[in-house]
Formats: structure tokens, C-alpha cells, sequence
């Protein structure tokens, strides 16, 4: 058992390359417009594969690094996917075109996607209390709106005050001070040595989501009845339908379909991929409109965003001590309602600059932060003794749902891509009273 100072330190190492990886997911928003410029890049789909080549990469790796987790040991993972993350920034940093950034944006998931689910295996070992265990959970999920939320406005404060190289040459320091404090604070959990990798899956899976995350982005400048548009759309449903069968024929599949069955691990799932879906979408929607159609400024746009980014930092960290005293039920369906109705707000916005209003719509909107803490700990809860398993499963629905999030919203108009967004919280709503309905 450790200390509770130690516990803290290992909770705050943790947290802090945890930290690194979200605000990475959507840092880059505001910053899109000056990144095109400086390459000659202005079109929507390079900017989308800015973003979506570090979710794509983060999604598909998930499962195969949550595995090596619980075999070759979190922490050490941990510390891999950390150093993977930093050296990736330094590359983002230096490119020189947009194929160097895209390409090194990728390597960047890569690394985070091992960074991710063992962080989440490290909070179960540190605290084996359950209900220490949720208040670690909403640490870490608030942690998780910090960053997804400050990513947009420290973007815009990056390229408004210095350039936008900034946003990624910041993770240097933050990655090293997060190796030392894991090195000293944290604890390895046991090893699983029999564990064994699905490249198969790994594989097919992959194809899959890329398949389709690039035919959601080709849809919006070529058409949904493109040759090219189909082609990518058909070989990634193909891909996933071989990678279905890949996984039922395995021994230790990447995605034991089974786990799906348990019916608050499918729930918490479901509402991961369609939260992330939601956000993410939002959050990219939101940052090209404020500097394309109300003509604002990169620093001036993330002046803008900071009520919300304030009200999901804070209702991430409520819910995580509301989780812990009543459950996830409420904090899943009060978020998934919030995000209902700012969505539908930011539809029914007049185009006219109308500044409080805006302000309005995002303060309710960003309460739908309070379902994140609480889909982890419902999560991880619902498969004891795999842990690696259940975070890489989670995340990887959360990070496929932001990945075509930003594809298939970004590819609409705003007010179209919020009634998209609306519906998916209310698919939220619903799949958090089944929830309910199932305890």
C-alpha cells in the first residue's frame, strides 16, 4: 500500500501525461488557419488530417498497447509512450510541411496511445479502494476536460502571442518532469507474461478506421457519391467486417467481443465513442468558425472560448467526487442532457457576432463534462482484474467517435454539424438510462 503522499505523486505524474495527450487532441484547433498558411495548405481536409492523423493513430493502437500493458508492465509503458509523445512534439515542431506534421502528428498518437490506457492501469493499482479508487478516476477524467477544453485556447494563445510551433514544443518539459515523477512515485503493477499480441487485429482494425476516417473527410470537398469517397467508405467497412472476424477467431483477440456483452461495459463503451464524437467535433467546429466566419483572430478566438473551457474543466472534476458518492448514473445523464442542449443552442445561434449569446450556449454546453469522469469509472469498474483491457477498449471507442467527430462534423456547415451533434448527446442520454435501467 503506498503513502498518501506518494499515492498524490503518483495520481499527479500520471495525470500530467495524461494531461499532455488530450490538450494535443484539440490544441491544434485554433492554431489550423496559421498552420495552412505558413505550408500553402488552406483546405479543409489537409487541416482535418492535422487533427485526425493523431486520433487515428491513438484509436487503432489503443487495444494492442493496453495488451502490452498488462504484459510487459504499465509503468514501463508509461514511460515508452511518454518518450514517444515528446520526441513526436519535437518533430511536429521542426516540420516543414504539412505531410511532415501529418506524419509526424501520427507518430504522436502512437505514442500516446500507449501512454493512455496504462495510465489508467496504474490509477487502479495505486488505489485499490473503491471509493478512493473513483475520486483518483475523477481526478484523471478532469484532467481529461483540462486539457480537451484549454487545447483551443491555449492554441490561439500560442499563435496570437509567438507562433504556432509553440503548441507542440511545450510537451518537452511537461514529458520529462512526468518521467521523473513516475520514476519515483509510482508503483508497477503485476505482470500478465502470458498476455500475446493480435497483429491481425491490430491489422485490420487499423485499415478500418483510417478507411473510413479519410472517406469522411474526402466526403466533404469531393462528394459523398465520389469514386474516391466510396472507395474509402467501402474498403474500411470491408476492413472492419474482416477485423470482426479476425477477433472471433483468435486465441487473445485485440477486442474480445465478449467484454460487449457485459452490459455497463458496452454502456460505458457506447457513450465513450458518442461523447468524444460529439466533443471533438464541436471543439474543431467551433474553432474555424470563430475565425472564418466572425473573422477573429487565432488569440482573439481563444479569448472567446474560455467560459467553455472553464465550465469542462470544472464539471469534470465536480463529477468525478459526484461519481464517487452516487454513482455514474446522474453525472453520464445530466452531461449527456447539458451537451443536448448547448448543441442545439449553438444550431439556433443568429450569424451576427452575437457575443453573449455564444458565451451562453457554451457555459451549457460545457456541462456535458460532467458524464466523462463518471463512463471511466463505470468502465473500468465493470471489468475487474483488466484493467489495461477495459482503458484500451474505452479509449479506443472514445478516440475512433473523436477521429470521425472531427471528420464527418467538419465536413458539414455549423449549424447542420450541431444538429449532428445534438442527436449523438441524445444518444447519450439514452444509452445512460439503459444504464440506470440495468443496476
Amino acid at each position: 500500500m503506498l503513502t498518501e503522499s506518494r499515492a498524490r505523486l503518483a495520481l499527479a505524474a500520471v495525470c500530467l501525461g495524461f494531461v499532455m495527450i488530450t490538450l494535443d487532441a484539440t490544441i491544434v484547433n485554433l492554431a489550423l488557419p496559421a498552420i495552412g498558411a505558413d505550408f500553402g495548405e488552406p483546405s479543409t481536409a489537409a487541416l482535418q488530417w492535422v487533427v485526425d492523423a493523431y486520433t487515428v493513430t491513438l484509436a487503432a493502437f489503443l487495444l494492442t498497447w493496453g495488451a502490452a500493458g498488462d504484459r510487459w508492465g504499465s509503468r514501463h509503458v508509461f514511460e515508452v509512450g511518454v518518450a514517444v509523445f515528446v520526441l513526436a512534439s519535437v518533430a511536429c515542431a521542426l516540420a516543414g510541411d504539412a505531410a511532415w506534421l501529418i506524419a509526424a502528428r501520427a507518430v504522436q498518437g502512437a505514442g500516446a496511445a500507449a501512454l493512455l490506457p496504462s495510465s489508467l492501469a496504474l490509477i487502479v493499482h495505486q488505489f485499490p479502494d473503491a471509493r478512493e479508487r473513483a475520486r483518483a478516476l475523477g481526478v484523471w477524467g478532469g484532467m481529461s476536460g483540462v486539457g480537451l477544453a484549454a487545447g483551443p485556447m491555449l492554441g490561439g494563445l500560442a499563435v496570437g502571442l509567438a507562433d504556432w510551433r509553440l503548441v507542440f514544443a511545450v510537451n518537452v518539459p511537461v514529458g520529462v518532469v512526468a518521467i521523473v515523477l513516475t520514476r519515483r512515485a509510482v508503483a508497477e503493477p503485476p505482470r500478465h507474461t502470458t498476455t500475446r499480441l493480435d497483429l491481425a487485429g491490430q491489422l485490420t482494425g487499423t485499415a478500418s478506421l483510417a478507411g473510413l476516417v479519410a472517406g469522411f473527410i474526402g466526403s466533404g470537398h469531393a462528394g459523398w457519391l465520389a469514386p474516391g469517397t466510396l472507395a474509402l467508405l467501402g474498403g474500411g467497412v470491408v476492413a472492419g467486417a474482416v477485423f470482426v472476424a479476425v477477433e472471433k477467431r483468435v486465441g487473445e483477440p485485440v477486442l474480445p467481443l465478449g467484454i460487449l456483452k457485459i452490459r455497463n461495459f458496452a454502456v460505458a463503451t457506447g457513450i465513450g465513442g458518442l461523447f468524444n464524437f460529439c466533443l471533438y467535433g464541436t471543439l474543431f467546429c467551433l474553432a474555424l468558425y470563430l475565425q472564418r466566419a466572425w473573422s477573429l483572430g487565432a488569440l482573439a478566438a481563444g479569448l472567446v472560448l474560455v467560459p467553455l473551457t472553464v465550465v469542462i474543466g470544472l464539471n469534470a472534476f465536480f463529477s468525478g467526487r459526484l461519481t464517487g458518492r452516487s454513482g455514474p448514473r446522474v453525472p453520464m445523464v445530466a452531461g449527456a442532457l447539458a451537451g443536448l442542449a448547448g448543441s442545439v443552442g449553438f444550431a439556433l445561434l443568429p450569424q451576427d457576432r452575437a457575443l453573449v449569446p455564444f458565451v451562453v450556449v457554451s457555459v451549457v454546453f460545457g456541462c456535458c463534462s460532467l458524464a466523462m469522469p463518471a463512463m471511466t469509472s463505470l468502465a473500468m469498474n465493470s471489468l475487474p482484474g483488466k484493467a489495461g483491457l477495459a482503458a484500451g477498449v474505452l479509449n479506443a471507442s472514445r478516440q475512433t467517435g473523436g477521429a470521425i467527430g472531427v471528420a464527418l462534423v467538419g465536413a458539414l456547415l455549423p449549424a447542420t454539424g450541431m444538429w449532428l451533434v445534438a442527436g449523438g448527446y441524445a444518444l447519450v442520454a439514452g444509452l445512460a438510462f439503459a444504464e440506470r435501467q440495468s443496476s
